[in-house]
């Protein structure tokens, strides 16, 4: 009988079980719910709401836990449902009635909302750091190619000469955008929402502030049925990865418009490149391509999340377990999308001369030759009209 099961004459059906289980996903969050019990223990302990010497007995259960996982020598059922039970039940094997004190003054509701906010904290720095590997990389392509000239680009028409770097650098624009978003939710997410329990609360004297200063929250939620309820956090984050995945989009967009033969303007090396099963002169700029397809399916992770929650009524609902598979899918796709990215654009070969005599076109000097008769005092719309004719005569003649 699960843990909850007191209320109920038998147990779920093996077919119900498979369909409620997230053990096949959630696990992932062990380390968190174990420093979250770690943390919830401790206060129990210090508060007497529990004996300290249990607290402790549970703390060091609870390090050998983790162990265990980390070294692959737990066992897994949907039975157990998620993660919560696993280890939770995992304790009361190895303490008995000890162990059966670590849920005291907690739902699954504030442990889960806890463990998404404790995990969320670490990927956001992980991913934050991966994405500062890429603007390093940019950055560094920018450096060797300062006076790279090419054309830039407007409506897909050559507009003006611009420098490579400055093309480049346009995008670690975009991705420190990217950062300050990702700090913003950081923000949000660090916010500690244990001790509201199911939605209510708790009669026990719990102290909140222990287990904050404990897990590093500068702040605690202040209304218990928001805490359960709340998935604003998540879905800001996948805005701001599914934005991230849009600006990759764009410059794989430019790379692979670039590598081709119409253009000639660079080359990645073969480690970042894939040929075809058929032609055999084909390189292809695959990791831009999926990387450009996979925004898609961040895109959708968004989408999935925002319509999962739009309809719920307060408070917690098990609508809610469907909200991890698509993030943690967002975070894995944009880990995986910059596990390659910076080391690709390092690989990546200009030729200059081609660039360069691509915005050679004489017509790309328009706008310099109209600014240069707004200097002499004709008024701009005027000499825009005069070098606009010049260019047409040019082109008829």
């Amino acid at each position: 009988m699960a843990l909850w099961g007191g209320r109920f004459s038998e147990s779920a059906k093996k077919n119900v079980q498979d369909f409620t289980e997230s053990i096949s996903y959630d696990r992932r969050l062990y380390r968190h719910d174990i420093q979250g019990s770690k943390a919830h223990a401790a206060m129990l302990g210090a508060a007497g709401i529990i004996p300290k010497e249990s607290a402790k007995a549970i703390c060091a259960k609870l390090d050998e836990i983790e162990q265990m996982i980390d070294r692959g020598d737990f066992s897994f059922s949907a039975e157990l449902e998620d993660i919560h039970m696993h280890i939770e039940t995992k304790l009361i094997e190895m303490l008995g009635d000890e162990g059966a004190r670590v849920h005291t003054a907690r739902s699954r509701n504030d442990q889960i909302a806890l463990d998404i906010r404790l995990y969320l904290r670490d990927a956001i720095d992980l991913v934050s750091s991966h994405i500062r590997e890429l603007q390093k990389s940019l950055i560094r392509q920018a450096d060797a190619n300062k006076r790279t000239i090419m054309p830039g680009f407007t409506h897909m028409q050559h507009a003006q000469p611009v420098v490579l770097a400055h093309h480049l650098l346009a995008y670690v624009e975009m991705l420190e955008r990217d950062l300050g978003r990702l700090s913003d939710a950081r923000k949000r997410i660090n916010v500690l929402p244990l001790g509201s329990g199911a939605l209510a609360g708790t009669t026990l004297p719990i102290d909140r502030e222990f287990v904050r200063k404990q897990l590093n929250f500068p702040a605690m939620s202040r209304n218990s049925m928001d805490a359960v309820a709340d998935r604003d956090f998540s879905c800001e984050l996948l805005s701001a990865l599914s934005i991230f995945c849009m600006h990759i989009s764009r410059l794989s967009e430019d790379l692979i418009l670039w590598m081709s033969q119409e253009f000639g303007f660079m080359v990645f090396s073969d480690a970042f490149c894939t040929g075809s099963s058929l032609m055999p002169q084909k390189k292809n700029p695959d990791i831009a391509e999926l990387s450009r397809g996979k925004t898609g399916r961040v895109y959708g992770d968004l989408v999935a999340l925002l319509t999962l929650c739009k309809g719920l009524p307060l408070t917690y609902n098990r609508d809610l377990q469907e909200d991890k598979e698509p993030l943690f899918d967002a975070l894995d796709t944009v880990e995986g999308i910059l596990s390659v990215y910076p080391q690709m654009i390092e690989s990546m070969k200009v030729f200059p001369e081609r660039m360069k005599k691509a915005a050679s076109e004489p017509g790309l000097m328009a706008t310099d030759l109209a600014e240069a008769l707004v200097r002499k005092g004709v008024p701009f719309r005027h000499a825009h009209h005069k070098v606009g004719e010049l260019v047409r005569y040019a082109q008829d003649h």
